[in-house]
């Protein structure tokens, strides 16, 4: 089942995606809520693409947070050694994008880079989870793209403000729910520059596995519904190019990860203005 988030008839709602061409519009507020709801949810209707304004599928998470390093071949493109736990970062909901939406190239920086990575979008509030059951917190899945400023990233090890720029988290277009995925460790995960194939991972590579990352993050904190994970990155990425191959104006960046979805955005120049308010 792939289930949207979005704006129908000036109302957020979910969405079920019965073809391309069509949606059916669910009593919900958007696709967590629609998952959680079960079979019984109502249905109030259908409509083209055109006249369901897409967002993110989860809209208004508590929490984006990505795991670093979470590939050997990633980690061996940088000529680093492997952590001994996991590497959580924080990216800011500031920074959450439509899943078509435009990702703008900061005009402080000529570092923009992509992360072609398997999202997974919680559903049921855990905390203490084991790994055995951390699965059974999971609504569903997305293609995503961890847009990262790298010399922003490296001036702290925290991560933080280089992951967390307006537009750079980026996942969907739509969620496939988690009893359609029957292994998350058996995905294909591939990133394009333009018409350049730059990632081609699989997610049986991982180091942490999904729910083996739930059960880690459920030990320091409750995550909540609608909570979003950025899995990793496999190799490929911009930065390990020699010369380096970072994003430019006009590039578009395309994640297709096998049996979830697909994903493009454009990369656009930094047009904001000074603004006090």
């Amino acid at each position: 089942m792939r289930l949207v988030s979005g704006i129908y008839e000036g109302q957020p709602r979910a969405g079920r995606l019965i073809s391309d061409d069509e949606i059916e519009i669910l009593d919900a507020p958007d696709a967590v809520a629609a998952w959680r709801a079960g079979p019984q949810i109502r249905v109030l209707g259908r409509c083209a693409p055109q006249g369901f304004t897409l967002l993110a599928p989860s809209p208004c998470p508590s929490k984006i947070l990505g795991l670093g390093l979470n590939y050997q071949d990633h980690i061996r493109e940088g000529g680093r050694e492997s952590p001994k736990s996991q590497v959580w970062f924080n990216k800011q909901t500031s920074a959450l994008n439509r899943p078509h939406g435009d990702v703008i190239k900061p005009r402080n920086t000529k570092a923009l880079d992509y992360e072609g990575e398997l999202v997974v979008i919680i559903g049921r509030r855990c905390r203490h989870v084991p790994a055995s059951k951390a699965l059974s917190a999971v609504a569903g899945y997305a293609a995503g793209c961890d847009y990262s400023v790298r010399d922003w990233q490296k001036r702290a090890p925290t991560m933080h403000l280089g992951k967390s720029f307006d537009s750079h988290a980026v996942f969907g277009p739509h969620m496939v729910s988690a009893e359609a995925v029957k292994d998350p460790q058996d995905l294909r995960v591939r990133a394009w520059v333009n018409d350049e194939l730059r990632q081609d991972g699989h997610t049986g590579d991982m180091i942490a596995t999904v729910a083996e990352q739930i059960a880690y993050l459920s030990q320091a904190m409750t995550l909540m519904p609608g909570d979003v994970l950025y899995t990793g990155t496999p190799a490929g990425v911009g930065q390990w190019f020699d010369p380096p191959k970072y994003l430019v104006v006009g590039d578009r960046v395309r994640v297709e990860i096998d049996g979830i979805g697909r994903l493009e955005n454009r990369i656009v120049a930094d047009t904001s203005a000074f603004v006090l308010e």
